[in-house]
């Protein structure tokens, strides 16, 4: 299994991913963070809004390089930027995710399944 050390961390991204985590917390990231991303229902350690590289990505499973990105209605202004953001992650290293707002909301179920299906894949990984 690849291992990720440093994690890209970008140390000066540290302050405004403090802000996103205490001030402008969407309710889907609450929704997924309390209903999922515990290490007792997933068994991997997830942090929240992590800098990494030049991108605070929304949830981070380091032991296994999984970010799961949450996206709101600011995504729909811009797939452009989503998509190199997206690419730049991948080429990384790391296993990007993504669910919109109204998914984690209503079919968290659905949400549940898919996490846990590429959690167990990256865990049997090579």
């Amino acid at each position: 299994m690849k291992t990720f050390s440093h994690n890209h961390y970008n140390p000066r991204l540290k302050e405004y991913a403090r802000e996103l985590r205490t001030e402008t917390v969407s309710k889907a990231e609450k929704v997924i963070w309390k209903g999922l991303l515990s290490r007792k229902q997933t068994g991997e350690r997830f942090l929240r809004q992590r800098p990494i590289y030049h991108f605070i990505v929304d949830f981070f499973a380091p032991e296994i390089g999984l970010i799961i990105e949450i996206d709101g209605n600011s995504h729909f202004s811009k797939p452009d930027y989503d998509r190199y953001r997206e690419d730049k992650l991948v080429s990384l290293g790391y296993t990007v995710i993504r669910f919109k707002e109204g998914d984690v909301i209503w079919n968290m179920d659905v949400v549940s399944e898919q996490v846990r299906h590429v959690i167990h894949a990256l865990r049997n990984k090579d």
